[in-house]
């Protein structure tokens, strides 16, 4: 007769047996998953990079409304300081025509012309001061001061005993500047190497 110790011994043998076939039915299923794993970490891959490449389109999106928002505001800072620079530029010769007026009165002028005259004068002054208001400041040069292309146009050279090249020996009309922009640049005569 078979003794219990051995009949446990054998079913200890199919036991092991059998846990043995699990164990490579688990090892193939291990495989597959790395294979299924495998495919999971491409996916995940591919599914960063279309991320990566959204977030890129979004940092340019952004930052092209970002430039969107600064060009409109320069812009309409510009159509605020210098969107009236035409008219201004068609005003400036009523200003010459002004100045011209003031310096032909004389003093002996009657009382009926000084009230005109009078009234030029108070004409010009609100011209000057609506201009400043708007941002538009005369160019004064004097005469010695030394020639500025940036700032005067010169009419004419002429040589000069007394001066240096490049001397302003004559202003025939202001400029004016808008904000920092030249509206209207000094027309002036400049002198020449000076005659010997």
């Amino acid at each position: 007769m078979v003794d219990q110790k051995e009949d446990d011994f054998l079913d200890n043998i199919e036991d092991i047996t059998a846990l043995s076939e699990q164990d490579e039915g688990e090892d193939q299923e291990e495989l597959i998953d790395f294979e299924s794993a495998s495919a999971d970490f491409e996916e995940i891959d591919a599914i960063r990079a279309e991320r990566d490449d959204y977030r890129d389109k979004f940092m340019r999106a952004l930052a092209d409304a970002e430039n969107s928002r600064k060009r409109a505001d320069r812009d309409r800072r510009e159509a605020e300081n210098y969107g009236g620079s035409k008219l201004s530029r068609d005003l400036l010769p009523v200003y010459d025509n002004l100045s011209r007026a003031i310096g032909a009165a004389s003093e002996e002028m009657d009382e009926s012309a000084k009230a005109i005259v009078e009234g030029v004068q108070l004409t010009m002054r609100e011209l000057v001061n609506v201009f400043r208001k708007h941002g538009i400041e005369p160019i004064t040069p004097e005469v010695g001061d030394k020639f500025d292309p940036k700032l005067h146009q010169a009419m004419f050279e002429a040589p000069l005993p007394g001066t240096k090249a490049g001397d302003i020996i004559q202003v025939s009309s202001e400029g004016f500047m808008l904000h920092d922009r030249l509206l209207r640049p000094a027309q002036v005569g400049v002198s020449s190497a000076p005659a010997e």
